[in-house]
């Protein structure tokens, strides 16, 4: 029984699960982008805010600006809901596109 409840507590705890981000939009006259990721319910996401920041700097040199910084703050969405609740998140990050 004690083995029984102990694999009930490991399966409900989740997983880490490493995610990365995508650009989901953004604007080149506002100089702002957004990346995005989602992760289900019972995963626990590991995201490389170190990675996404290049993305956003990439996507932001592509449109004639230098640089790139996060706003701070991150928006959190449901994509998916069933009986108990969400079961899929998205989560978005917003950028602000730099001249300097």
């Amino acid at each position: 029984m004690k083995n029984f409840l102990l694999l009930v507590v490991i399966f409900l705890s989740g997983c880490a699960v490493n995610k990365t981000m995508y650009a989901t939009g953004g604007s080149k006259a506002d100089g702002t982008v957004t990346l995005s990721y989602s992760y289900g319910g019972f995963e626990q996401p590991v995201v490389d805010y170190a990675s996404a920041l290049t993305t956003a700097k990439d996507k932001c040199k592509a449109w004639g600006y230098k640089n790139a910084e996060a706003f701070g703050g991150e928006s959190l969405k449901c994509l998916a809901y069933n009986a108990y609740g969400c079961t899929q998140q998205q989560v978005d990050v917003m950028y602000q596109c730099l001249d300097k």
